[in-house]
């Protein structure tokens, strides 16, 4: 009884301890290899990557180089396509930090390439080998793999200047802004308001004269007076109005108080000037001229 007893705990921790084992992702087969330009495929240096171990000495990167990572992924030691499978890179001394996702197949290989124009400029001005580790991950129970690659070197040619990078940019409180607005417009200068006013002036007695001489007819004025008072008053003295408006408006009044007086007075000078004029065709049916 206590023999079938062991041997069942044993076979219940075998299995426990094999199912763990066997949730986890990682890689096999993966090297790293950086060819210079215009080195030909069998050119450059190679290495071989090995999990949660990182290569003893750092991988040099120059300015004209490609660094290329070729592996199979895996789970339960079989090759699968993951979710997640990143090329992670690590500035040690400031924290800086990027990642470069693998190009991945339905196989499990992926591959990734980088050069110098793919790494920010702060990571290129780094005095000390950047840290690389790979981390790969996916859906389901399966544990994550994250762990240490290799020491990446960056190299730079001599004859070339530093790096340089614009600040970034940052969302926050930003200087008070003042507007500006134009002056308000001013009017012309006096000499030609004077010299139009002049001339209106002037031309009144010619508009007088040339009245004469084409036979107006003042007699009519008080009967006019007499049969329609009110409204030839009003509407005479609306057009007085009216240019006493725009005298204001031209002087010291602005578009909002211009308009309401306007609008009365205008309504004003409507209603009478009907009423007027209705007079003044009554007189011409009448045969007075």
């Amino acid at each position: 009884m206590q023999l079938h007893q062991s041997l069942l705990v044993c076979a219940l921790f075998t299995g426990a301890v094999q199912l763990v084992t066997a949730a986890s992702w990682g890689f096999d087969d993966a090297t790293i290899s950086v060819q210079g330009k215009g080195a030909g495929v069998s050119g450059g240096s190679k290495e071989k990557l090995v999990e949660n171990k990182a290569l003893s000495r750092p991988i040099q990167l120059g300015a004209s180089d490609t660094l290329k990572v070729l592996l199979t992924v895996q789970e339960n030691k079989k090759p699968k396509r993951p979710h997640q499978a990143f090329l992670h890179i690590t500035e040690p001394t400031t924290g800086l930090e990027t990642s470069y996702a693998l190009a991945m197949k339905e196989n499990g290989k992926g591959k990734v390439e980088l050069t110098h124009k793919d790494i920010p400029s702060q990571l290129l001005t780094s005095s000390t080998p950047l840290s690389v580790s790979l981390v790969i991950g996916s859906f389901g129970s399966s544990k994550a793999y994250n762990g240490p690659a290799f020491d990446l070197s960056i190299k730079s040619n001599s004859g070339v200047s530093s790096v340089s990078h614009e600040k970034p940019l940052r969302y926050g409180k930003l200087p008070e802004i003042h507007h500006i607005f134009r002056p308000d417009p001013t009017s012309p200068p006096k000499v030609i308001s004077i010299f139009f006013t002049a001339a209106v002036i002037a031309a009144l007695p010619s508009l007088f004269i040339t009245w004469l001489s084409l036979g107006a007819n003042l007699n009519h004025l008080s009967k006019a007076i007499g049969s329609s008072p009110l409204s030839h008053a009003l509407f005479f003295g609306s057009i007085l109005a009216m240019e006493g408006i725009f005298f204001m408006y031209y002087t010291s009044w602005n578009l909002f108080q211009t308009l309401p007086a306007a609008i009365a007075v205008g309504s004003v000078t409507f209603l009478s000037g009907s009423r007027a004029l209705t007079e003044v065709q009554e007189r011409r049916l009448s045969g007075l001229r």
